[in-house]
Parts: structure tokens; sequence; C-alpha cells
């Protein structure tokens, strides 16, 4: 076995990300800790507060200060239970903070910087880098992804990867490319093993994605995957029942035409959904063309 002292600083930093990208959130601790232990004695303590005297009762029994009590109770006090994890900052705080940031860029360049340097985000924290829009923010034709994936992590640019060489393939079929349309996520950090985000963190980013397309301000988005369908209109639908039909996105007073259509993750998966996309693509690449002669 290899011990962290025979390894250099970049092997150690090589470790590190190897161990980050598989999801990997805590260290090992100095000392083994009885879980079960823990989950015992936090049972039996519950146990004890819903059996409680009340105030009067107890107050006329005498107090048992015997080995045998004290012993009883020194499990609970030992056990030692791992804090349930907190947010950067306060929930509604965190929303409200991101809301009034994402408000304040006049660009999205300052987009960009507004979201590097928001704190009130956890996912932040475990993520590698900001995952931002590429391409042309002129071409009026938006793709928004749901949140990065391991490679979109690694390379800061999203759709990387597999899942990136579909997409062009995708766009290619309708005469698009990556470089000269707007591609996104509508989670800009990737979450720690690949987990969906939680409702509060996606609360937390929806201002800066819907920010985002205010400013480009295209004149049709391609929303891929459940993710991205159900943050941008609410609802649990399925992306299977809302790929198919345009639907209208209010935001900065316009009304953006919207196709929600399947990612190309599950494309790589289920083969024989790549007839449904194709379907979407050419509805979509004839309402983006007609639009765009139209102006």
């Amino acid at each position: 076995m290899i011990a962290a002292k025979d390894l250099s600083a970049a092997e150690l930093a090589s470790l590190l990300h190897f161990h980050a990208d598989a999801g990997v959130e805590w260290l090992l601790e100095d000392e083994a800790v009885d879980r079960f232990a823990e989950f015992a004695a936090l049972e039996a303590s519950r146990g004890a507060r819903s059996q409680a005297p009340s105030v009067s009762t107890a107050a006329s029994r005498p107090a048992a200060s015997g080995p045998a009590e004290r012993g009883a109770r020194a499990p609970a006090a030992a056990a030692r239970v791992p804090p349930a994890p907190t947010l950067a900052m306060p929930g509604e705080q965190a929303v409200a903070e991101a809301r009034s940031v994402a408000a304040g860029a006049g660009s999205l360049d300052e987009l960009r910087g507004s979201l590097e340097g928001f704190a009130g985000c956890n996912l932040k924290n475990s993520a590698r880098t900001t995952v931002f829009a590429s391409g042309n923010p002129a071409a009026g034709v938006m793709v928004i992804g749901p949140m990065p994936s391991a490679d979109d992590d690694r390379d800061g640019t999203p759709f990387s990867g597999r899942a990136g060489q579909m997409l062009d393939r995708m766009l290619a079929a309708i005469g698009l490319s990556r470089d000269a349309i707007l591609v996104t996520n509508a989670i800009p950090w990737r979450p720690p093993g690949d987990r969906q985000p939680y409702p509060i963190e996606i609360d937390i980013c929806r201002p800066f994605i819907e920010r985002q397309i205010e400013l480009a301000a295209p004149r049709a988005v391609l929303a891929l995957g459940n993710l991205t369908a159900r943050l941008l209109f609410g609802g649990n639908e399925t992306i299977h029942t809302m790929r198919g039909e345009w639907r209208e996105l209010q935001l900065g007073g316009r009304q953006i035409p919207v196709m929600c259509s399947l990612h190309p993750q599950e494309l790589l998966i289920a083969p024989v959904s790549k007839r449904l996309a194709w379907a979407d693509l050419l509805a979509f690449a004839a309402k983006a063309t007609s639009q765009d002669s139209a102006q």
C-alpha cells in the first residue's frame, strides 16, 4: 500500500482529482467510528425524550445519580452524531442573493464574473470549475443542458466528452454547429458524484440561467433533459411527455419559444430514442430558420 508521504505533490493532486470525479466527498477519520452505535444511541435518546415525564412529575421524584443510571445515559452522551449538511448561507437568503447578483449583470461577461464570484451555493464548493456558456451569443439560437458532467467540470465547457460529441452530430444534422450558437447548462456547477441537485440548489441557480437567457435574447431555445425542462417550466413531467411541443417562456418582457427534447446522454444509452430526438430537431430547425428569415 502506498502512503501519502511517498507521493509527490503532482501525484497527490491527481489522486484528489480522481476521487473528486468519482464522487468522494468525505475523507477517512483518524479513528474508526461505529455508526451503528451512533444510530442506536440517537434512537435511544429520541425514545427517552418522547417518554420523559412532565416537569411537575419529574420535580416530585428524587434525582437518580447511581452508577447504573449514569451508565445508561453514557452512550447517548458519548455518541458523535455527524451534523446535517448546511448551505453556504441560509436557503432563502441565498436565493435572494442570487436574484440580486443575476439581475445586476448587464452582459453575459458580467454574468460570468458574477457566477464565478458567487459563494451562495454549496455545489460550487465541490465543483472544479464554473461551467458557463460557450459559442456565439448573437446567434439567436440557444441550447441548454441540465448540469455539468465530469467531462464538463474538467474542461470548463458545456457538453464535453461523448455527450458533447453526440450533440455536435445532432446539430450538424440540422445545419448548425456549437461554435455558431450559444450552448450552456442550467446548473453551472457539477453536483458531487453527478447526483441530482437538491430543490434549494435549483432555486439558487435558476436566476442565473434565466438572466443568461434574457441577455442572450434567443429567438429559439432547445432545452435538453428532464432537469432543464422542469427548471424552466416547473412541474414533475418527464422529458418524454414534454418533448416535441413548443412552449413559451416569459422572461424580461419577451415570450421565448422553447422546444424540449432528449439529452444526448439518453441517446447514447437508448439509441432507439434517436428517432424522437430527430423529429424534435427538425421541428426546432424549421422554427429557428423561419424566424431568422422573418428578421
